[in-house]
Parts: structure tokens; C-alpha cells; sequence
């Protein structure tokens, strides 16, 4: 992914094989999960009239990108086989290029074959929690398919990353260890890399508050785009005793926190108040209020 300015506007641009992209920053990804486990129930589609509502709303109240997932990475979530995630993950990007052709679809899963197929069958862009650790195939593959990658740091696996996350130096950890995936990255010819801090995994409250602080020195320091991952996540319903369902208002103050601190991509449950956001950093950002 690259940045250039044009008329005093900061764009974001990617190639998806040879396509490119360009947008004004930041953009809004929207989570679309067909599980039946994810943490927070209202994100989940299990049914096609389902998915294609939510993905309708979603590009009505302004979305950049859908992030279709196939398997739960909560903490405590147990995986599923290559197969059952095929199973979710092939028919929901078969609807939304279907039924909503321009928008970009990418595809939230860990396993190399489920990449290769997903991007086959029509998406764009490949969104691994694992940054290439769970298949030893995924850094050729993404390289091979010419798309985006967005490679996030955690620490151990979902069933058992919150019991006693450690860090000497939690910044210097996550940073050095998404660097090192870089370098594997650029070697191999892949250049459109999106970075994501890993919000959540591996990670207790005070570490994410850390790492949020920090979040310009991401970009600085990694020369990729910043995806945050934060809305409805523990590190915001815990500190306030609230629960995943009531914590929109909190969720929305973070992301203009994100935004100021660098980020580039939201990934999030709720498009219209993360665009609401978003609209009002830039009239920050300008002198036209």
C-alpha cells in the first residue's frame, strides 16, 4: 500500500493484481462473520437474506471494504477445518460480488487454501491474524495472488491467549516481530502490506492501552498502513462494567483516538458511527469547519 497527496488530500492506495485502488484516508472495513460463536452476536450471518442485508446496510452507510470471516478467533474459540470454513466463507463472497459488485470484499482467515479460493472466487484482499504463523504456505500464496495483506501480531492461539499474556516490553515486541514478517514479505515480492497491532490477542487491557498510545509509531517505524481492530473489544466494555452490546458510544471515542494516533483502516461492527468519526477527524484535520 502507498501514499501520495494529490491536491492537499492524503490517498491511500493499493493494486489488487493489477488493479489499482485509491481513497481517501482512512477507510472503513466492516466485519461480516458467518459463525454462530463470534463475541458479539449482532455480527454474525448464519443465513444468505441475512448477509445480504447486513452488507447492504453496511455499503449504504458508507463502507470501504467487508471483512468476511469463516471461524471465530475470540478468546476460547476452537478452530475449524479448511473445509468448514470453505463451506461459510466460498458462498458469502459468491453473494456480495453478486449482489454488490463494487465493493471490496476481503476475507479474514489464517489458512492458505481458503486464501487462494476466496480470492479465486472474488475477493481482494487476504486479513490474517496469524501473519503467515498457522500455514507454512500463506507468505507464497498472497505473494503469488498479487493482493493485499494485512498481518496482525498476537500471542499464542485464540483458545488460550488471554490466560497470562507476559511481555518485557510489549511495543518492542509487537513491532519487531510485524517488521521481521515485513522483510519475509518485501523479499518475496509482496509490497501492499497493512499492519495490525493485534487488539485483544494476546494482550491484557493495560498492553492494549499501551499499544494505542503508541499507534503513530507503527506506521512511522514499519512504513505500512495501521488496521485497528478495537470496536466492542473487552479492553473497552471491562474498564466501563458495560457489555459488547452497550459500548457503540465507547467504542466510537477510541476510534477518533485511533485516527489521531495514525490509523489508516477501521475494522468495524457499526459503519455509519465509525464514518461519523471519521467525518469529523477530517473536519478536525482541516481549516473548513
Amino acid at each position: 500500500m502507498r501514499e501520495s497527496v494529490s491536491n492537499t488530500k492524503k490517498i491511500i492506495s493499493f493494486k489488487v493484481v493489477s488493479k489499482l485502488y485509491e481513497f481517501e484516508a482512512p477507510l472503513i472495513m466492516g466485519i461480516v462473520n458467518i459463525t454462530s460463536d463470534s463475541f458479539y452476536a449482532a455480527s454474525r450471518v448464519n443465513e444468505a437474506d441475512l448477509l445480504l442485508q447486513r452488507v447492504g446496510q453496511m455499503q449504504s452507510e458508507g463502507v470501504n471494504i467487508v471483512d468476511i470471516g469463516g471461524q471465530s478467533s475470540r478468546p476460547g474459540a476452537i478452530m475449524v477445518s479448511v473445509q468448514e470454513e470453505l463451506d461459510r466463507v466460498l458462498p458469502g463472497i459468491a453473494l456480495v460480488r453478486k449482489h454488490f459488485p463494487d465493493l471490496l470484499i476481503s476475507v479474514d482467515t489464517f489458512y492458505a487454501s481458503v486464501a487462494k479460493q476466496s480470492i479465486q472466487a472474488g475477493a481482494h484482499i487476504i486479513n490474517d491474524i496469524s501473519a503467515g504463523d498457522a500455514d507454512p504456505f500463506m507468505f507464497d500464496t498472497v505473494a503469488d495472488l498479487k493482493v493485499p495483506y494485512c498481518i496482525m501480531h498476537k500471542k499464542g492461539d485464540p483458545l488460550t491467549m488471554q490466560d497470562n499474556p507476559v511481555y518485557e516490553d510489549v511495543f518492542s515486541e509487537v513491532v519487531q516481530t510485524l517488521a521481521t514478517k515485513i522483510q519475509r514479505l518485501r523479499k518475496i515480492g509482496l509490497h501492499d502490506i497493512w499492519v495490525d497491532p493485534g487488539f485483544g490477542f494476546g494482550k491484557t487491557i493495560a498492553h492494549n492501552y499501551h499499544l494505542l498510545q503508541k499507534l503513530d509509531a507503527f506506521k512511522h517505524i514499519l512504513g505500512c498502513p495501521v488496521l485497528v481492530g478495537i470496536s466492542r473489544k473487552s479492553m473497552i466494555w471491562k474498564p466501563l462494567g458495560i457489555a459488547p452490546e452497550t459500548s457503540l458510544s465507547a467504542t466510537s471515542a477510541l476510534h477518533m483516538v485511533a485516527l489521531q494516533q495514525g490509523a489508516q483502516i477501521l475494522r468495524v461492527h457499526d459503519v455509519a458511527e465509525a464514518n461519523q468519526v471519521i467525518k469529523l477527524w477530517q473536519l478536525c484535520q482541516s481549516n473548513q469547519v
